[in-house]
């Protein structure tokens, strides 16, 4: 039996990614992202600190649903699992990963970017197959097309995926969108969180308007 994905996946319907090279502004990144509303994050392992700042915030702020992204091997797994990860991302499928996420109780969101790619993810075991990346794929038209044959997979598309375009991914089909550098800006760099408060609260918006309505959990098959 597959993990169940975080509730504040499919309530909110925006993941944010929280991906730098540097992490002099993280923790103030995090807080601004918290503070604007939103509740699913992804810290990716290859920002430095980000398993040490995901372990401290999570306490702080239990109501938020924490991930790792990036996760590309099973010690990875395992390293966000310790450091309290509800869920673990990654840009590829790799099945060994799908089962240490399973045995420590974590989401897992495998990325794919094909129908058989997609199905074999699903068939491992993902809770949510990360579509990626989404915009140089297809965008919306390519979500629409490919869940018309998948429709019991969850689809999270990401990597391109801008703000205006929320709305579209989730009318095609998407259980919720990942948000990287189109939300985040250069707030790593800069520390600019007022800026990137007004585009989390812009996303969640747009996010709420086009679902219209909270979205319901229903049971996945298979």
């Amino acid at each position: 039996m597959r993990p169940q994905i975080p509730r504040a996946v499919t309530e909110t319907r925006v993941v944010a990614i929280v991906r730098g090279r540097e992490a002099q502004h993280l923790e103030a990144v995090v807080e601004a992202l918290v503070g604007a509303g939103i509740r699913c994050i992804e810290l990716t392992m290859n920002t430095p600190s980000a398993m040490e700042v995901l372990g401290r915030l999570r306490r702080l702020h239990p109501s938020v649903a924490w991930g790792a992204g990036t996760v590309l091997s099973v010690a990875d797994a395992h390293h966000a699992a310790d450091a309290g990860a509800e869920f673990a991302v990654a840009p590829n499928l790799d099945e060994h990963v799908g089962e240490a996420c399973a045995s420590r109780g974590m989401a897992w969101f495998p990325g794919a970017a094909t129908a058989t790619e997609i199905a074999r993810a699903w068939r491992r075991g993902a809770c949510a197959v990360k579509v990626f990346p989404a915009a140089s794929v297809g965008g919306p038209s390519f979500l629409r097309e490919i869940s018309g044959p998948l429709d019991q997979v969850r689809l999270l598309p990401t990597g391109g995926v801008v703000l205006d375009d929320i709305p579209a991914y989730l009318d095609a089909g998407a259980v919720a969108v990942g948000l990287g550098g189109a939300l985040m800006g250069d707030a790593l760099v800069t520390g600019d969180v007022e800026a990137l408060a007004d585009r989390a609260a812009r996303a969640l918006d747009l996010a709420l308007r086009a679902a219209r309505q909270p979205a319901v959990e229903v049971p996945a098959r298979g």
